[in-house]
Formats: structure tokens, sequence, C-alpha cells
């Protein structure tokens, strides 16, 4: 059957029910696409020293599968729409699997950056695009709260693998973990499994929505007036039947996707340097990682807390203005970092940045799919990746190149700090002119419509 993600929709989003169901099939997939390439790093050096290969040249393998799943999202986008989110994350979870088998019997580093980076990527990318579109055919008034448990998937897996891939190379070593490797990361076929497409069959629920849903509607309406243009050019059979390129001329998407860009060069590094950072000022190998588990946590628990917030009355019909608020928290947050003195600091630092790092997560893709809607969030998604995948690549090895320079970190921290605190700033004043001008749009609708109306019983009347 045709993707809910492609079609106008026939029913009314369920917004509970099996729809859980899929919520924790997400969870899963969204973890590993995001885990996985992180906790790869646990196994870098003995494969340094296997291959004899420089630290610059392991380090590239995660890069490496991070720009695939990245670069992977118009060719998701494409699959979705066409097939639907369960076979997609199904292959990709036997994908994944097989670039960890095949890696395992790797000869070469080159054979290790195909197998794990490119074919392990690309099984990644099909695994997280497909796990974000369809949770918004099954909610729309609880999507935010569904996002954010989501979205927490994540830190819970990366928590689960570290200690886990320490206990496999200690007792298997590279080889035989990767093996292993291979068999876990088929539970993304379970989690696939349990993504049964919404049943367009069944009738719209005749009941109107409560009072506390409101702001949702309103949001679904302006919505609407935004995207009335591109609403049209799909009843003509423009390109959405692949990807629809027509959101470059979206106003909300081209805010989203500008900051984006920015916000990228500066959003992974932190977390990649913050034992290094730990280290480099005398800090103990255990007491630096434990700031790792310290942010892993408080990570875990905000952002399912962000999605229950976002899901209010208060803070869904603005919700822009709260990932505004999110990106500028995370650029305040590190341009303090370098002012925070000894472990307590650094403790108090990863404690902040666990917060302010779980709230942008769980918003990346609401705030996208609130701006361009259910229907046009997977080619949007697949559209953001594949550009994003620039930034996601070369972040951190621009900040790498400033600590090289200066020989210090902080000036990493503030670079990091300023490509957060700028696209905050910007999505703050964009997204005010940008709801004031839905406002408008929303207005002028109003009035044609009752114009329209009026010359219609008049008409009537004469006749």
């Amino acid at each position: 059957m045709p993707p809910a993600a492609a079609t106008k929709r026939g029913h009314a989003p369920p917004d509970g029910g099996w729809g859980w169901a899929v919520v924790f099939g997400a969870f899963i997939s969204i973890g590993f696409s995001y885990a996985f390439p992180k906790s790869l790093t646990i196994y870098f050096k003995e494969i340094q020293e296997y291959f004899t290969v420089s630290y610059s040249e392991i380090a590239w393998l995660s890069s490496v599968m991070l720009a695939s799943m990245y670069a992977g999202g118009p060719v998701s986008s494409i699959l979705v729409n066409r097939y639907g989110s369960r076979p997609v994350v199904m292959v990709g979870g036997l994908m994944v699997s097989a670039g960890m088998v095949l890696a395992s019997f790797g000869r070469t580093i080159m054979h290790l950056y195909l197998c794990v980076g490119v074919i392990g990527g690309l099984g990644l990318a099909l695994n997280l695009q497909p796990a974000l579109t369809i949770i918004g055919t099954y909610f729309q008034v609880k999507r935010p709260m569904a996002n954010g448990i989501a979205m927490a998937g994540s830190p819970v897996i990366l928590f689960t693998l570290a200690p886990l891939n320490q206990f496999l190379f200690d007792s298997f070593g590279w080889r035989g973990s990767f093996l292993i490797l291979g068999g876990i990361v088929l539970n993304c076929c379970v989690a696939g499994a349990l993504m049964r497409p919404v049943n367009n069959n069944t009738r719209p629920k005749p009941k109107t929505e409560p009072p506390e849903r409101n702001g949702a509607a309103a949001e679904e309406a302006a919505a609407a007036s935004d995207t009335g243009e591109q609403d049209e050019s799909e009843s003509q059979g423009c390109l959405h039947k692949f990807i629809d390129v027509s959101l470059f001329k979206h106003r909300g998407f081209l805010i989203y996707l500008i900051g984006n860009v920015v916000m990228f060069f500066g959003f992974f590094a932190p977390v990649v340097f913050m034992a290094a950072y730990a280290k480099h000022q005398g800090i103990d190998e255990y007491s630096a990682a434990f700031l790792l588990s310290i942010f892993a946590l408080v990570d875990m628990f905000m952002r399912p807390a962000t999605g229950f917030i976002g899901n209010s009355k208060w803070v869904r019909p603005r919700i822009q203005y709260f990932f505004s608020f999110a990106v500028s928290f995370n650029g305040v947050c590190h341009l303090l970092c370098p002012l925070l003195p000894g472990y307590v600091g650094l403790v108090v630092y990863a404690v902040i940045f666990g917060l302010a790092f779980g709230m942008v997560c769980a918003l990346l893709f609401e705030v996208l799919m609130d701006l361009v809607g259910a229907k046009r969030f997977s080619s949007a998604v697949g559209l953001v990746t594949i550009i994003e995948c620039g930034p996601v690549l070369l972040g951190p090895p621009l900040s790498g190149a400033l600590v090289d320079i200066f020989g210090e970190y902080k000036y990493m921290y503030y670079a990091c700090g300023v490509f957060m605190l700028v696209p905050g700033i910007f999505f703050f004043i964009m997204h005010y002119f940008n709801y004031k001008k839905l406002d408008e749009e929303k207005r002028q609708n109003a009035v044609q419509l009752k114009m329209s109306q009026d010359s219609n019983t008049a008409h009537d009347t004469d006749g």
C-alpha cells in the first residue's frame, strides 16, 4: 500500500494505540542510527595499531559513517515515499549488519571505510529517516511528546553500547566484536516490523478536538496557508512523487535549513572533545570518561521531558521559539565552559550541556515537521540531511584544527559557542517575522473566504 507519508490524510492520526509501539520501534531505530557511529570509537586504538595507520586516518571511520548516513537522506526519502517506512527500516538493518560482518574480515583500512563507513552509513540512513517520518502519520496532538521519547533512543542506546563494546573488545577483539555487533544491529529489523502503516480505510474520528488542542489545529491551519502554493504544485503532479524540491520555495523550510547548516559546524565537536579537554587539564582517564556518562544520563532524561514541555498548550503553538531558545542555550553553555574551573566546573558543564543538547535533539525534527507538515516531512528531512552532511563531516576536524593551532581547547569551545548562538538568534528573529507573516496570510484567507461566501449568497438571492 502507498505510504502515509506521501499521501494526503484520509484519516485522523490515532495519537495512541499502536502508535506507541511505533514510537518504541523508532526509539530503537533512531538510537542505533545516532549511537552506533559514536560507540565504535572504543575499537579505534586496536584497529589503528593493527593496520598501522595514523589517528586521523582511523578517525575518518566514524566521520565517513555519519556523512554517509546524512548523504543517504534523499535516497531514504524516495524509498519511504514509494514503499513506506517498514520495509525501508528492515532493509537498513540488514545493510548495517552486512557491513559489520564484512568489516570483520577486513585486511585494509579502505575495506573498513567501505564496509563500516559507506555500507553501514547508508544502512543507518535507511533506519533514521523512516522512523522520524512515520511518527507524523500516527501522531498530531501528542507528536512533540512522541518525538521526544523516540529521540531519547540515542543516549539510551549509547549508554548501553559503551560498556557492552568494552566487554566485547576485552573478550573477542575487534573482529569478533564486529561479528557480534552485526547480529545485535539486526534488532533494527524488529523495530522496522513494528512500523505498521496507518490504515487509511479507518473512518475519520467524528469528534472535534478538545479546547486544549486548538493550538495544534491553529498550527495546521497556519501551515496550510503558508504552503497553499506547494499543495497546488502537488496536485499538478510535481516532483513530490520522488522528492519535493519545491520545498526550496518554502519560507519556513529555508529558515530551518540556513540556521541548521551553521549550527551543525558546532553541534557535535563539544561532545567529541569533552573527555580530551578534561585530560588536557590533568584529570585522570576514568574521571574524564565519567563526564560523558553524566552528559548521557542528563541527555537521556531531558529528551522526553522536552517532548512533554513542547506538547503543552503554552509552548506548542509557538514551538519554534522553544527551539530557538534551546539552540541559543547550547551556544551560551559552550562559551562559558572554559570559564568553569577544575573538575567540578566540568561536571557542571556536562550537566548543563546534557540539558541543552537533549533539548535541541528532542526538537530538531519536530520543528521541521511543524513547519512543512507531516505529508512533506519525508522529502524535507531528506533534503536537509544531505545538505547537513557537509558541516557534520567537517565540524569536528575544523574544531580539532583550532586545538592544533592554539594548543588549547578554549578557542574550540568559543568557536562552537558562536556557531550555536548565532543561528539561535537568527531563529528567534526569523521565526518572529514568519509567525507574523503566517498570521497575516491567515487573516487574508479568512477575508477572501468571507467575501466569496457573501458573493455566492448574493448570487443565489438574485437567482
